[in-house]
């Protein structure tokens, strides 16, 4: 595996970032093995709680705990598969063997749903914390410091993966609906092999990023050995994520430690930079910190609103008859496509016109756009029929709000890990954002259940429960996106020369 991945390069490092017009080449052949590892993930995402409800058979609430915790896991693992990628791996091996994992639990689950299920999340668990913090760090990498066409690269990026993201969502719901839960989770295995593919082919193309940090600093059968232990320890790890995975009262625990564990390795790491790096460093943990906000927010979508979608939605919108959980799973990423391209150009434009908004006022928007969805999947209530089912538009018209949001947000949060860190920290801190989403998730997970009724309430009984909840979440995002603006010019000042 180590050789297969450390393949002599074709390409300098100046030669990569010495590119010609908006985009470096490098940047598609990355965008296409995202795009694909999006399919798997969003494909699997989408299916989770509505699996665990009819089939686990575990009650609304108990779902949504368990999944804002397996996907508290995941997010927390990109914190660690980060570190190793940083300090042992190069980001090549990780994504190798990260995708390599997830390929396992696709295959897992497909082979057999119900009894398999925690020992194929675990997998994918593990591998998606190997694969999905640093092939983003990469993006980053293709460009030198300070070129402005940096954040444009991240939101033609973002806007790219989506397209994994549309697919998967839909395609998977649907192979489940009409052939079997194998058949879909099957089919987030092939999209996974599909992209991970593409990256072997494409290496070389790369010049020498994501190579070993270790290349040049020891023999090679010292680094080999590093692998091979960084490799059995993951495996090893397995039987505890398992555990964890299936008793949702130790991701309390997990949780508990994780995070601040993590931020004091950060703050020893630190000590080993000046001032000003120190302070942009602060900065970034501003970002991290509101990032966690929003996500528990945004990520009601895989959850709560997953539960809403299948239960409580007419199947039309604009006269379309379609699957509401197939809106849920897939509008968000259909808008990204849409729109993350034309918010690229827009933030290009106006910085030409020197009239940009910098980007923790961006982020403060995001929290604005945010508190406006939720207001609106509060406003669902009103178009309620006798059944307790309510509008499939409305809901499509928030899900574009929240997506508005996102792109404030998120594309822009990758680029800034990456320009606020030191070099060596790089991998880290996108880990960090990471673990960021984990608590996120966490506490969507934690949100969504507050909001369930019993086992034998009415759909409209259940549609006042989750609209009361969305109601509350519109009025701390907007909260949030106000204190946010308020600081930023105390922000502004500890990024220093990062806008």
């Amino acid at each position: 595996m180590t050789d297969i991945m450390e393949t002599k390069q074709e390409m300098t490092l100046e030669q990569v970032q010495d590119f010609k017009g908006s985009y470096p080449k490098q940047l598609w052949y990355l965008f296409f093995s995202e795009m694909w590892e999006r399919f798997a993930f969003y494909g699997m995402r989408g299916m989770l709680t509505v699996f665990m409800v009819e089939q686990l058979m575990l009650s609304e609430r108990d779902a949504n705990l368990k999944y804002g915790g397996i996907q508290a896991f995941i997010y927390a693992m990109t914190f660690i598969g980060g570190l190793f990628a940083d300090k042992i791996l190069g980001f090549r091996k990780s994504i190798f063997w990260g995708g390599l994992l997830m390929i396992i639990g696709s295959f897992t689950l497909a082979f057999s749903p119900k009894d398999m299920y925690y020992v194929g999340i675990a997998f994918t668990i593990v591998g998606t914390g190997f694969f999905k913090p640093n092939i983003s760090t990469m993006v980053g990498s293709l460009y030198k410091e300070g070129d402005p066409r940096r954040d444009a690269g991240f939101g033609l990026f973002y806007s790219g993966i989506n397209i994994g993201a549309l697919l998967g969502g839909w395609l998977c719901i649907e192979t489940a609906n009409r052939y079997s839960w194998n058949a879909a989770f099957s089919l987030a295995g092939i999209g996974m092999i599909i992209g991970l593919g593409i990256f072997i082919f494409t290496r070389t193309q790369i010049g020498p990023i994501g190579l070993s940090p270790l290349r040049g600093k020891m023999p090679k059968n010292k680094i080999r050995m590093n692998d091979i232990m960084v490799y059995a320890g993951s495996l090893l790890v397995m039987p505890l994520i398992y555990l964890l995975v299936k008793n949702s009262e130790y991701t309390d625990y997990f949780m508990y430690i994780v995070g601040p564990v993590a931020v004091l390795y950060i703050m020893y790491e630190m000590m080993k930079y000046s001032k000003k790096e120190r302070e942009k460093l602060v900065a970034a943990f501003v970002f991290i910190i509101f990032s966690i906000f929003f996500w528990a927010f945004f990520e009601q979508a895989g959850g709560s609103l997953s539960l809403f979608a299948r239960y409580n939605l007419h199947d039309n919108v604009m006269g379309i008859k379609i699957d509401p959980n197939v809106v849920n799973n897939s509008s968000n990423s259909l808008f990204v496509i849409i729109f993350s391209p034309l918010a690229g150009l827009l933030w290009l434009g106006l910085a030409k016109r020197k009239i940009e908004p910098n980007t923790v006022i961006k982020f403060g928007l995001a929290f604005l756009f945010v508190a406006v969805s939720f207001y609106l999947y509060y406003y669902t209530r009103f178009f309620a029929d006798a059944e307790g089912k309510t509008s499939l538009n409305i809901f499509t018209l928030a899900y574009l709000t929240s997506t508005l949001g996102e792109l404030c947000l998120s594309p822009i949060g990758l680029s800034l890990m990456t320009t606020l860190a030191p070099k060596p920290l790089h991998g880290m801190m996108m880990g960090m954002w990471f673990l960021a989403s984990a608590y996120g998730q966490y506490a969507a997970g934690i949100l969504g259940a507050g909001m369930t009724t019993s086992e034998n309430a009415s759909l409209t009984q259940k549609l006042i429960a989750y609209t009361d909840g969305y109601k509350d979440l519109a009025l701390y995002a907007l909260i949030a996106g106000i204190a946010l603006i308020a600081i930023s010019p105390f922000v502004r000042k500890l990024m220093h020369d990062v806008h």
